[in-house]
């Protein structure tokens, strides 16, 4: 298997891992509650996707 003559330098290999990073998920905001999702996913704060109820949710009771 061949090998490579001579090292690659440390910026020649930082140039070449630059395109590999992690990136932050697009996010859209829920037209019900106004919570922040990810894109075609069912809002985890009050359960609806596209304007229909996925998820039925818990609703808070108070103490008094």
């Amino acid at each position: 298997m061949p090998l490579p003559k001579r090292r690659f330098s440390r910026s020649r290999r930082d140039k070449r891992r630059l395109a590999i990073h992690l990136t932050v998920p697009a996010l859209s905001k829920c037209p019900q509650c106004g919570a922040s999702t990810l894109s075609h996913q069912i809002c985890p704060a009050c359960g609806q996707y596209r304007g229909r109820q996925v998820i039925p949710m818990k609703t808070e009771e108070k103490k008094g």
